[in-house]
């Protein structure tokens, strides 16, 4: 029985890294990606091969760049025929005010968090037109709904990544493909905890459920909506302890 393959952007830690095992757990081949973090990325292959027994392929590259994108499908399509899910995961944060940006910070953040999604998509939707399947999920954040002042970067970035999940799931149903976004709330991973321990109980105190998601909490939503019916398509779907 052939393996499901699954790509998974930005898979070095936190939200990546969880659902990589998760989905290496259940069976799936694994391709993970990382720009910069290789090191890490060689532990999460060792986990899913020695702990799991199952089966990855590293696929280093910035996401955020056309060209590593197109080397990274080739890479890909050497293996596979056709992924069965894109996780578009990769993703940055800057924290500061608006006015304060450089125009070089601005292009960092809309690269990596929402152009990376347009090329991975772009290179991986062909392969599954033509086998009229496959699953596209896209790691938003509530703020790309709400808005987060000092994140106006970031969250106009997500707030671009809803709009692309949107659009795309109503010109890719005709072919049975399956384009969602989840859109987390304060998580604990890396990104949030550059937050002062002050401004880490502030924002705790303020979400509902009185604490921070997991990673591994959002790797089974993940997993959830990947095994979701296939009239669900189009769909943010928040997981966010209740603060919005």
């Amino acid at each position: 029985m052939n393996k499901k393959n699954i790509l998974i952007t930005g898979a070095s830690r936190g939200i990546g890294k969880a659902t990589a095992l998760l989905f290496a757990k259940k069976g799936y081949h694994v391709f993970l990606n990382c720009r910069t973090s290789v090191a890490e990325l060689e532990d999460v292959k060792k986990i899913i091969e020695n702990k799991y027994q199952s089966t990855c392929t590293i696929v280093t590259g910035d996401v955020g760049n056309p060209d590593d994108v197109t080397q990274i499908f080739q890479t890909i399509y050497e293996s596979c025929d056709c992924l069965d899910i894109l996780v578009n995961n990769a993703g940055i944060s800057h924290i500061g005010l608006m006015m304060d940006m450089s125009n070089d910070e601005w292009e960092q953040i809309i690269q990596t968090n929402l152009s990376s999604v347009f090329y991975c998509s772009r290179a991986a939707v062909p392969a599954m037109i033509s086998r009229k399947s496959g699953k596209i999920i896209n790691i938003s954040s509530m703020w790309g709904t709400s808005g987060a002042s000092c994140e106006v970067a970031y969250s106009a970035s997500k707030s671009g990544m809803n709009g692309f999940t949107r659009a795309l799931a109503k010109e890719l149903a005709p072919s049975n493909i399956q384009v969602n976004a989840i859109a987390c709330g304060v998580i604990d991973t890396i990104m949030n905890q550059q937050l002062s321990a002050e401004e880490r109980r502030s924002l705790e105190e303020e979400i509902p459920a009185g604490r921070y998601g997991t990673v591994e909490e959002i790797a089974d939503m993940i997993w959830n909506v990947a095994n979701a019916p296939a009239y669900m398509t189009g769909q943010v779907i928040g997981i966010d302890g209740g603060i919005l």
